[in-house]
């Protein structure tokens, strides 16, 4: 996944720096939620069950902070292989959820800061090198 982002024009929230749309950002935001609503990590069998959810069009919430959602509860319905594709891949191989293979769970994770940081780090050691002899 690529993030482009302009740093004078840089959004508060940082799923708008993150995802391209706005059905992603919320579903994004719903996960999160779960997770953090599950003590930071959840099976599995509960993440299947999550994307399931929004398949069927049967998962509620009140989280949408968008007129003319805000304050009311609203049925949200996503593809769960786009789910996959699109929201909970890119989340992992970011560093922003981790999953552990031996207890089959899913967790929040700092990765994703590190990373951020160290990515400055390349660009500090590209500023000091000299520059390249060209003809």
């Amino acid at each position: 996944m690529v993030i482009l982002f302009d740093r004078f024009n840089l959004p508060e929230d940082i799923y708008e720096v993150v995802f391209a749309t706005k059905q992603q950002i919320i579903v994004a935001k719903l996960l999160i939620e779960h997770i953090k609503e599950n003590h930071n990590e959840i099976g599995k069998t509960e993440m299947s069950m999550f994307a399931t959810q929004l398949h069927e069009g049967t998962l509620i919430t009140d989280i949408i902070q968008e007129p003319p959602y805000q304050g009311k509860k609203v049925k949200v319905s996503y593809n769960k292989r786009q789910f996959y594709d699109r929201i909970l891949t890119p989340m992992k191989s970011m560093g922003m959820i981790d999953y552990d293979l031996y207890k089959k769970t899913y967790r929040l994770s700092d990765k994703f800061n590190k990373e951020l940081i160290h990515i400055g780090l390349l660009w500090l050691k590209e500023m000091k090198q000299p520059p390249l002899k060209t003809k």
